[in-house]
């Protein structure tokens, strides 16, 4: 088991640029099973996730290179096959549920096992792809816990409405889609940072996309994609951890490399916490003593609130991250989770440092703020951001403090206790 020592307390500050984003990273590697052609990506992170989808894709015959050092993937999967007819293939973590896409685009018939699981969270839903690869034109049939999907000659365009953004689904649309024969639109799709990255890279690559960034995607098939190179865009999530970091702590800390565009509403939820963001070109800057102060409403019968859906709402990720930096900010306020029903059940590792909050039901928490807190030994669950929030929490409390069970930071932060060292935090990877 990875633990995290840590021994808060300590002043943050410096200048720190964020890894790529490995949810960026995920379905860019998936597209490229969609060329014959040789794809360079940049700015990969050596995170878990990405080793084992690496792993999976060489196992299917991938011509792969990564410079770990360079943050460098080069991949050519000329000579990818699929296994043995008959063998199904396994789908256990977000990386291999997006080969589905690409997969059936490129041999039209698969197997796969439908143990597909989730995390702490909640179920991760396989319909949704399913729906997306029927309405292109797919037949799926079950037999036993293993699913069959076949297109005979090929997927042909289509038109869908998600009952909800699901941000994986949307990406195993556009990679599906963009082989297909004639057009395809997607209604209520996702447009995360991560998935306008993967529609670049498409288009890069030859795809015809319309609505990047937007809930209606309309792709026109191509009959072939080329090779090409691209740059994974830099991790909201980890830029977001950093600044929380120098505000809890009273430092200055500058994050570079960031689409500020993306942060105008986490920008306003940080300044909810009394906390000022400022853009500097493409940077995000905090610079202490910060006010902590929480901004209650001009609604005066209402709790202040940071609510959290799909995006261009605020990030249901982004979420126990604002909940950690609300515990040093004076006054009360409620998060709200509409997306996870398992979203709030590990804020019992909170009361332990002596925080007040009160779980109102599954998807509501309200946090007392700027109370005492101790040094203590927590477990987190199997949520990277969670793990990453309770980690905040320590790093704020003089004495030193456990954070158990912390390896899930790994999947997606490959240097995470490194930077945070150059921050001047006292943090380090123990084994329990």
């Amino acid at each position: 088991m990875d633990n995290l020592k840590v021994k808060g307390g300590k002043k943050l500050s410096g200048i720190i640029t964020p890894s790529g984003n490995k949810n960026a990273a995920l379905p860019s590697i998936c597209a490229t099973i969609l060329t014959d052609e040789t794809i360079t990506l940049h700015n990969i992170p050596n995170t878990q996730d990405i080793e084992k989808l690496i792993e999976s894709l060489k196992t299917f015959g991938s011509n792969i290179l990564w410079n770990k050092k360079n943050c460098k993937l080069k991949i050519n999967n000329k000579n990818l096959k699929l296994p043995k007819s008959g063998k199904a293939f396994p789908l256990g973590m977000r990386g291999s549920l997006l080969l589905l896409g690409p997969l059936v685009a490129r041999f039209k018939n698969i197997n796969f096992l439908t143990s597909v699981g989730g995390c702490t969270l909640g179920i991760r839903e396989l319909d949704p792809h399913l729906e997306i690869l029927k309405a292109l034109g797919a037949k799926v049939t079950r037999k036993g816990d293993t699913l069959k999907i076949s297109t005979g000659n090929g997927l042909r365009g289509g038109k869908y409405w998600f009952d909800y953004m699901c941000v994986t689904a949307t990406e195993n649309f556009l990679m599906a889609a963009a082989l297909s024969k004639g057009k395809s639109v997607l209604m209520n799709a996702a447009s995360e940072p991560h998935v306008r990255d993967l529609a670049n890279l498409l288009t890069l690559m030859g795809a015809k996309i319309s609505g990047t960034g937007t809930s209606r995607l309309e792709v026109t098939g191509v009959p072939r994609l080329k090779g090409c190179k691209f740059t994974i865009g830099a991790d909201h999530h980890e830029a977001t951890t950093f600044l929380a970091l120098g505000a809890m702590t009273g430092g200055d800390i500058e994050v570079k490399n960031c689409t500020v565009s993306d942060y105008d509403l986490i920008i306003r939820s940080f300044e909810k916490l009394g906390v000022k963001v400022k853009p500097k070109n493409t940077s995000l800057v905090i610079s202490g003593p910060q006010k902590m102060i929480i901004k209650n409403p001009y609604t005066t019968n209402m709790l202040p609130k940071i609510e959290a859906s799909p995006w261009p709402y605020f990030p249901v990720d982004l979420l126990p991250l604002m909940m950690a930096l609300s515990v040093k900010s004076k006054g009360q306020i409620m998060f709200w989770n509409k997306m996870y029903e398992g979203g709030f059940l590990w804020v019992p590792e909170l009361v332990k440092f002596g925080v007040k909050l009160s779980l109102s039901d599954p998807h509501r928490v309200i946090i007392w703020g700027g109370m005492p807190l101790e040094p203590t030994t927590v477990n987190a669950p199997n949520i990277i951001r969670v793990a990453i929030a309770l980690f905040m929490v320590a790093a704020t409390i003089k004495g030193e403090s456990i954070v158990t069970n912390a390896g899930s930071i790994k999947r997606a932060h490959p240097n995470f206790v490194k930077n945070l060292r150059s921050l001047g935090a006292d943090v380090s990877w123990i084994t329990g």
